[in-house]
């Protein structure tokens, strides 16, 4: 390029920025006067009255008078005639063995366990079972699992069975199946 063509190229960059320019104030000049005008329209408006407050109600304040009535949260002991030799016969149940130290996997609610194999050594056979944090357990008859005191009382090749000792609602133990089927 041409050091001439180079300066009118500049001279018309800068002309067409000026033009620009004045364009843009211009329209910003028309905008104020439609503004100013709209002010001075308001301000000769006579005042509008503001409407009052709406008067506020007392509110109605509410009794209690249920407070010589049961407590819904106490527990209801029923009273019938012979219930006394009832429970009695029903404690002679099953108990949990609350004194025998914990196994590894009665931490485990039943539903977080799964069986994954069986073993068996010296005619002895060995359910394996996974807990929910990835643990491979080995387990034999007589061994506890699961949250309600479940003791294995069979191990097959497809499913270790279970007696659990559950609480009845009323204050006693009654004996449950259970079983853990193994997974694929």
């Amino acid at each position: 390029m041409s050091p001439s063509r180079s300066a009118r190229l500049a001279r018309a960059g800068r002309l067409c920025g000026a033009g620009l320019l004045a364009l843009a104030l211009g329209g910003c000049a028309q905008e104020m006067g439609d503004l100013e005008q709209f002010v001075q329209q308001a301000k000769a408006a006579a005042p509008r009255r503001i409407e009052p407050l709406p008067e506020i109600q007392p509110h109605e304040t509410f009794k209690y008078e249920a407070a010589h009535l049961r407590d819904p949260f106490e527990e209801i002991m029923f009273h019938r005639p012979g219930a006394g030799k009832k429970k009695q016969v029903a404690n002679a149940g099953p108990k949990p063995d609350l004194n025998r130290p914990k196994e590894a996997l009665e931490a485990f609610p039943l539903d977080a366990l799964r069986m994954v194999g069986i073993l068996e050594q010296d005619a002895t056979q060995w359910a394996l079972i996974r807990s929910s944090d990835g643990t491979i357990h080995r387990v034999t008859t007589g061994n506890h699992m699961g949250q309600n005191y479940g003791k294995i009382i069979r191990i097959s090749e497809t499913e270790v069975e279970l007696m659990e000792i559950v609480p009845d609602g009323l204050g006693n133990y009654t004996e449950r199946r259970a079983s853990l089927a193994i997974s694929e």
